[in-house]
């Protein structure tokens, strides 16, 4: 009976968990909760020492898993590359992530003044041929998270990071693009990549990240 535990528990984790996220985000939580469970069942019944194998097994599982969840195709690729070439020289950082989403980061000196959600002129043109990237691949999904430095109370913050993702997506819809295929996030200052502790640093934690995933299947 024991041996039903781990994976029952991530499954039922995953699916649960998944009421408040974006599609994409709820395809790679199910199948990371799938993946540790079927993991788990492997490990336990390959030899000795059943508790540590299931566990380990869960999170090779888990990891196998939310990988599956979206698919790096050539489409994606190839929408990388268009998106490498736009956005060369502006200081927007292209990469695959490991659950093999593209990912925008777009640093604050080009995408939205300090304290503010008003999208700056040099970062539209950026918009612009995401945009036009989006329309070439329709079968494509968009999460946008806005995020600040530690200036300010959360209070201020936290809505400022939704506010600047809305202003993202709706410059996207205006290009085009359904709003149906953007979920939309802000983090506050609660993410931060750099230390708070000197101007560049802060101007490093405010920032957008735009995710693109094709979905598996």
């Amino acid at each position: 009976m024991r041996t039903l535990v781990i994976p029952l528990t991530a499954i039922a984790l995953a699916v649960g968990g998944c009421a408040n996220m974006s599609e994409t985000q709820r395809g790679t939580a199910v199948g990371a909760g799938v993946g540790a469970g079927v993991g788990a069942i492997i490990g336990n019944n390959t030899g000795k020492g059943g508790s540590s194998r299931a566990t380990k097994g869960a999170v090779i599982g888990g990891i196998a898993g939310a990988v599956a969840g979206n698919v790096w195709s050539k489409r994606m690729e190839e929408q990388k590359r268009q998106m490498e070439q736009a956005t060369q020289g502006t200081g927007v950082e292209v990469t695959q992530t490991a659950d093999n989403q593209l990912k925008l980061e777009i640093p604050s000196d080009i995408s939205f003044a300090t304290g503010r959600a008003d999208i700056e002129s040099n970062f539209r043109p950026i918009l612009d041929r995401f945009a036009n990237s989006l329309r070439e691949h329709p079968a494509t999904t968009v999460t946008i998270i806005g995020h600040t430095d530690s200036t300010g109370s959360d209070a201020i913050n936290n809505p400022l990071s939704v506010n600047r993702a809305a202003a993202v997506r709706d410059y996207i819809v205006t290009r085009g693009v359904s709003a149906n295929r953007i979920a939309i996030d802000g983090r506050g200052s609660r993410e931060p990549i750099a230390s708070n502790a000197t101007a560049s640093e802060r101007a490093r934690n405010r920032r957008v990240e735009i995710f693109v995933a094709e979905r598996q299947g």
